[in-house]
């Protein structure tokens, strides 16, 4: 596939980018070199490879989510400079 100035400029348009003609240069070498590394990946025989799921063998290898209490409510808003039974109270920031 050859990248040139029309795919370029189409490329650009859809991402809604402007480039000036030193940057399209650019680009249109960077896309180029591109395209040409994909077309040499396809030359590969992977008829027998499996695809690639997760890199490792390891499943879940995080620890069991368990919810445990650190402090209790009452704990919690004793120590606030303003609060309710259940909540603590701030100030209102967003005026109308």
């Amino acid at each position: 596939m050859e990248v040139n100035d029309v795919l370029v400029q189409q490329l650009a348009d859809l991402a809604r980018l402007e480039f000036n003609d030193q940057e399209k240069i650019e680009i249109r070498g960077d896309l180029q070199r591109m395209i040409t590394f994909v077309e040499k990946l396809n030359e590969l025989d992977t008829t027998d490879v499996k695809p690639l799921l997760h890199l490792t063998d390891d499943y879940n290898v995080f620890r069991e989510d368990k919810v445990i209490p650190v402090i209790t409510r009452e704990e919690a808003l004793k120590n606030a400079p303003s609060a309710t039974e259940e909540y603590f109270k701030v100030p209102k920031i967003i005026k109308k």
